[in-house]
């Protein structure tokens, strides 16, 4: 099975030596096929870094970051990214804009319009295929950047703070939609997110960051059965893994915080 990634002693460093910003340190990770592993931690702790280091966005200059045991060095096909701002073509409706990965591999029109309507039928959209992204809601343009991630087939789904512009009532709908997109093909998906609810509700393992340089802190596995429903976010187990995250990430902001009134 696909979509097995793998990080060990990650570094990275902006900037030229003198002024060089330590961004991650000696970073270790796994996702395994089929999983699904949240990244949180505090404001500019390398979240982001990381994941455009996994994308092929960004290249690692210590350690090994693999895709299936091959290093990741490039974009690819083989690699979905979804960012939090809306990365649509404005000029396309949203079936275009799903088929326009399957077109760059050279999949011939008439299967590319069976697949995108496969994957916005998945997601919900089956009757906008034919509107453009101006007509569509923040919600809805944001499935449409899920989708056609996933139209080329990728291996691994990357989503780096998918939902952090819509409203609440909405981030819950895009969340229970991404759990079912996620059970039903089963590919492996690093998501980063701010929001600790979100990483519980959508994850089978989270790894917490240090504040700046980036490193790991500490890896739970989330005790919750699937499908997840919103009704667990009031159950016990639910409430106790909140409880000990939200102290890790204060814990670690608080650090942050204090290093930048020293350095001020």
């Amino acid at each position: 099975m696909r979509g097995h990634i793998e990080i060990r002693d990650l570094s990275y460093r902006f900037g030229a030596e003198r002024g060089a910003v330590e961004a991650l340190r000696n970073v270790s990770l796994e996702v395994k096929p089929g999983e699904f592993v949240s990244l949180i931690g505090p404001s500019g702790c390398g979240k982001s870094t990381l994941l455009n280091i996994v994308a092929g966005f960004v290249e690692s200059r210590s350690g090994k970051a693999m895709l299936d045991d091959a290093p990741i060095d490039k974009p690819g096909a083989d690699k979905g990214m979804v960012f939090q701002q809306y990365s649509l073509f404005p000029w396309k409706t949203v079936r275009e804009n799903v088929e326009f990965g399957l077109k760059t591999k050279g999949q011939g029109r008439k299967e590319r319009i069976e697949a995108a309507r496969e994957l916005l039928k998945l997601a919900g959209l089956a009757a906008f295929e034919n509107h453009y992204p101006d007509q569509l809601s923040g919600g809805m343009k944001q499935r449409v950047g899920i989708v056609r991630a996933l139209a080329p087939g990728p291996a691994v789904l990357l989503l780096d703070e998918p939902f952090g512009a819509l409203d609440a009532q909405t981030r819950i709908i895009m969340q229970e939609i991404l759990t079912n997109m996620w059970q039903l093909l089963r590919l492996s998906v690093l998501f980063v997110t701010h929001d600790i609810d979100e990483a519980i509700f959508l994850s089978d393992r989270i790894y917490v960051m240090t504040a700046r340089p980036g490193r790991i802190k500490a890896e739970f596995t989330v005790p919750l059965p699937h499908p997840r429903v919103p009704e667990m976010t009031d159950e016990a187990p639910f409430l106790d893994l909140r409880h000990r995250l939200h102290a890790l990430i204060r814990e670690e902001s608080l650090k942050a915080m204090g290093s930048e009134l020293e350095a001020g």
